[in-house]
């Protein structure tokens, strides 16, 4: 499922992820489940919601158990059953739908306009009846109170044709050429028809008489737009008694009222394609317009955007699942697209559980974006040795840290610590194994973590028994509390005395605390020397230590002085101590400095002689003398030829004499082994 946000509107695509041919086995599609994480993750909300090349239309049934929907290749009807989520029929037709509609509350009487002029009739069993136009159809309505299908097409007449009485009546007669779309009126059911000219011809079905023309085209055109000719009428669609839109060949929706000629509101796709379908979303004013690239929602009032959608293929058709916010799709491509946008109402009740994802997904918001990236700081890259990859594009900035390809940091982990498994796995043996010695009978002792706030809890529990034994209420009890429990058992949670924070709220815990650290020194010692399960008894507290408590009470505010000044003076040592650390260390060279080295001498060179000859030739003898590395040998050949030899350095000579010594040594040595000859015996006999 991917989520996409625009003008703080959230849009949930539910058709997103790669999708299983229907022909591999139930283990194969196990395997790839396993394998492919954009499998395992994606929601199939009805199963095979797809066609085989291309979807046309879609279209939901009045009482929302069936979504129907046209496709090719070959040209076929599917319908989905929602209370199912499933596959009801699938029926392959003649020739391409160009739309179709369904005219009972359910799947039983639907009629197909094809594109070779025939008009098909089914019913609840499959094919019932079929007839044929005279022109080559484009849209049509149905008017329910007389039974009558209105076609328009490639011609100036409407066609009736009366379901009741079984035949055609007398056509309509259009002053336009050809006729686009057409549309009734729900609540007085005037017939309105939209031309190849740009206008809106609307007439009365019970007189069957014209009763206005309305131009679009003049009201569409501005200077801004670029046409060969005028705008044609792509799209029709009323709204209550008043309201109707119109969208046009050029990408422009117009908001009429019935009772005057100058639209309400223009709004401008801007991509000057025609406008495919127009609906209504009245809850929260709202128009939905799509052509083949872009679905746009804005408000019908000010046109101000909503929210928009552009999917990765063309767009053929929309519908709106009636009081609710999902919206689906035909469009070219084998799956068809469902949408769920919270905003403009609830999931529908067959799919009740989006509403309950959504609402997780967004209190974590972390765990649905960017799931193949892994977030990383600052400090992180610098463990991982990857802070010079920061302004590079493997690193994507993101409020106070980064963001990196999840395999990569996997890689670098492992080579940066290729035992932390290994060590992860020897904590957890040693968990397991504390876990099963902790279910032994054992000696009553103290926790591992904590021991002095377990210590000062027994001492506050012995002191208070026979409280509880007068007043008769057991009092919960942290050490026995299954809540707490982690509190003596991780490390994590071990109380830092040591901290400036624990030092200053608690001044007058020090001498206690250092009574009960003895007092667990002898326990332990106890503890090491005799394993009995009697418990340390406990005695009065002396006069002197009461007077010492009493004394600390008294004097609790110099106690906080005194240790303000060991912490201030602690703080003055670390500063000293780092200050010395920082003059003693040596920076490590980067990736980026040049090194000292045999490969970067030529450089150092080149940067020398650079520099020399920008001096007069005075100056460089002077300096190379000085240093000791050449001397004129020969200056009087000629008045513009200087001819130089350098010195042997004292190493040089030191080495030359040595390997000189070295190989007189080795001649003095070397004896000769003239005397030495081969010498051959005779066998002797067994």
């Amino acid at each position: 499922m991917q989520v996409t946000r625009l003008n703080e509107v959230k849009i949930y695509s539910l058709s997103t992820g790669p999708s299983l041919p229907e022909w591999i086995s139930s283990k194969k599609k196990r395997a790839v489940q396993k394998k492919n994480v954009d499998v395992r993750r994606r929601i199939e909300l009805i199963q095979d919601f797809n066609m085989p090349t291309v979807s046309t239309t879609i279209k939901v049934s009045r009482d929302g158990q069936y979504i129907m929907a046209t496709g090719t290749y070959k040209p076929r009807i599917r319908c989905f059953d929602t209370y199912q989520l499933s596959l009801k029929f699938e029926r392959c037709l003649d020739s391409e739908v160009v739309t179709f509609d369904i005219l009972s509350d359910d799947y039983s009487k639907i009629v197909f306009l094809h594109c070779d002029r025939y008009i098909e009739f089914h019913s609840q069993h499959g094919y019932y009846y079929k007839t044929r136009i005279p022109k080559f159809g484009r849209d049509f309505s149905y008017h329910y109170p007389s039974c009558d299908l209105y076609f328009v097409g490639a011609s100036s007449e409407v066609y009736r044709l009366n379901l009741e009485q079984g035949r055609y009546l007398n056509s309509l007669q259009t002053d336009a050429s050809e006729n686009n779309v057409c549309d009734i009126n729900p609540i007085h059911c005037l017939f309105a028809t939209g031309t190849a000219e740009g206008k809106v011809e609307c007439w009365d079905p019970r007189t069957r008489n014209r009763v206005g023309v309305l131009d679009c085209a003049l009201s569409s055109v501005t200077a801004d737009t670029e046409i060969d000719g005028l705008p044609s009428i792509s799209a029709l669609k009323f709204n209550g008694a008043l309201n109707m839109a119109v969208g046009t060949s050029t990408g422009q929706i117009l908001l009429y009222d019935l009772r005057s000629n100058n639209p309400l509101v223009i709004k401008d796709h801007l991509y000057g394609l025609p406008i495919k379908s127009i609906l209504f979303q009245d809850p929260l004013d709202l128009i939905i317009s799509a052509d083949s690239r872009i679905i746009k929602m804005w408000n019908k009032d000010t046109g101000k955007i909503f929210t928009s959608m552009e999917p990765e293929h063309a767009i053929n058709d929309v519908c709106l699942y009636p009081n609710s916010g999902m919206l689906l799709m035909a469009n070219e491509d084998p799956k068809m697209n469902i949408y769920y946008i919270p905003v403009l109402g609830p999931a529908p009740r067959w799919c009740s559980f989006l509403d309950s994802l959504t609402e997780e997904l967004e209190e974590n918001p972390e765990s649905t974006v960017y799931d193949d990236y892994k977030f990383v700081t600052r400090k992180d890259l610098e463990n991982l040795g990857l802070a010079h990859l920061i302004g590079s594009p493997l690193l994507r900035a993101y409020m106070h840290g980064f963001f990196m390809d999840i395999k990569l940091y996997h890689k670098v982990k492992m080579m940066v610590n290729p035992f932390a498994y290994e060590e992860y796995r020897k904590e957890k043996i040693r968990q397991k194994i504390e876990e099963t010695r902790a279910q032994r009978v054992q000696l009553k002792k103290l926790p591992k973590v904590n021991k002095e706030l377990a210590l000062k809890l027994i001492e506050e529990e012995e002191e208070q028994q026979p409280a509880r034994k007068k007043k008769r209420k057991n009092l919960p009890n942290i050490l026995t509390d299954d809540r707490f429990k982690v509190m003596f058992e991780n490390p994590d949670f071990q109380v830092d005395e040591k901290s400036e924070e624990f030092r200053l709220l608690n001044p007058l815990v020090s001498k206690i605390s250092e009574k009960r650290k003895k007092k667990l020194k002898i326990l332990e010692q106890q503890a090491a020397q005799e394993q009995e399960k009697e418990e340390e008894p406990e005695g009065k507290p002396s006069d002197a230590e009461s007077s010492e408590t009493s004394d600390d009470e008294k004097g609790w505010v110099e106690e906080v002085r005194k240790q303000r000044k060991l912490i201030r003076q602690e703080e003055k040592v670390k500063r000293q101590e780092r200050f010395k650390e920082d003059q003693q260390t040596t920076l490590k060279p980067q990736f980026f400095e040049i090194k000292t080295g045999e490969e970067f001498r030529s450089f150092k060179d080149s940067v020398k002689k650079q520099k020399l000859t920008k001096k007069t030739l005075g100056d460089r003898l002077k300096l190379q003398e000085k240093l000791g590395t050449l001397s004129v040998s020969d200056t009087t050949v000629g008045s513009k030829q200087m001819s130089f030899k350098l010195k042997q350095s004292e190493q040089q000579k030191k080495q030359q004499e040595a390997e000189k010594q070295h190989h007189q040594e080795r001649k003095n040595i070397r004896r000769s082994a003239s005397h030495l000859k081969s010498k051959r015996g005779r066998r002797r006999p067994f």
